[in-house]
């Protein structure tokens, strides 16, 4: 298996996540949680695995100084247009993220690192990586795909074999991340770097609602709810993303 790149799957992409109200849920959850902790002047920020650069437009829209890292050219040349398009400057890089180290001199203040370990072929091998990238007292925020959330959805469905046969990846064009992420193990591989700050789920709710319900439900109640429950302590480990704030040690 090798890391997977969306080089011919960009407009698909930007549909399936970011069309409706999966990506306005998760880029609520992300950006409250950034809200918490960004301080009141402009940080040098690094997003890894940029796509379109919907979080990395936002944080420059608040004046950050943003480089975007994406080895997709498709889905770079989405973000240049995304960031011309609403007048903001940022740094571009089509690199992957093995490259980094070699191109940029100094650590940043914020990295990003969203929905990115779960379509690695190793994801551990990335988290060293981003523990140089990032200043002493500065932050990761770091948004992967929940395995826990993948198993709940298949019980509820009862796709038993599947979860007998540990059947977890999505096919080769799938926009199902080839590698879910068991949160109790990526704990474990931060814990000698990383101090886990704040826990948030993603989509704690919305994903297991019947589509009937989710079609006539106004956007604004899902919102609303999801970031009012984005935190409760037996919801959060169900959503279909985590996100976790992370300082170096």
């Amino acid at each position: 298996m090798s890391d997977r790149h969306f080089d011919q799957l960009a407009t698909r992409f930007a549909e399936k996540i970011y069309g409706g109200a999966k990506g306005a849920i998760r880029l609520a959850v992300l950006q409250a949680d950034l809200i918490e902790i960004l301080p009141p002047r402009p940080l040098r920020v690094l997003d890894i695995g940029a796509g379109l650069g919907h979080m990395s437009l936002w944080l420059a829209e608040q004046g950050h100084h943003v480089t975007l890292a994406e080895p997709a050219a498709p889905m770079l040349d989405g973000a240049r247009a995304r960031f011309a398009a609403a007048g903001q400057s940022a740094t571009f890089i089509q690199a992957p993220w093995q490259e980094l180290l070699g191109q940029l001199s100094e650590p940043y203040d914020l990295v990003l690192c969203h929905a990115v370990l779960e379509w690695l072929a190793e994801p551990p091998a990335i988290l060293p990586v981003l523990h140089q990238l990032t200043a002493p007292g500065g932050w990761l925020s770091l948004a992967f795909y929940n395995k826990d959330a993948l198993i709940y959805r298949n019980l509820l469905k009862g796709h038993f074999r599947k979860l007998r046969k540990q059947e977890f990846a999505g096919e080769k064009q799938s926009l199902t991340p080839q590698r879910p992420i068991d949160p109790r193990e990526l704990a474990l591989q931060l814990n000698a770097l990383w101090t886990v700050e704040k826990h948030s789920g993603v989509r704690v709710f919305y994903d297991y609602m019947p589509r009937e319900f989710q079609a006539k439900t106004e956007l604004l109640d899902l919102v609303e709810m999801e970031l009012a429950q984005r935190r409760h302590p037996s919801f959060m480990g169900l959503g279909r993303y985590l996100h976790w704030l992370c300082q170096p040690r």
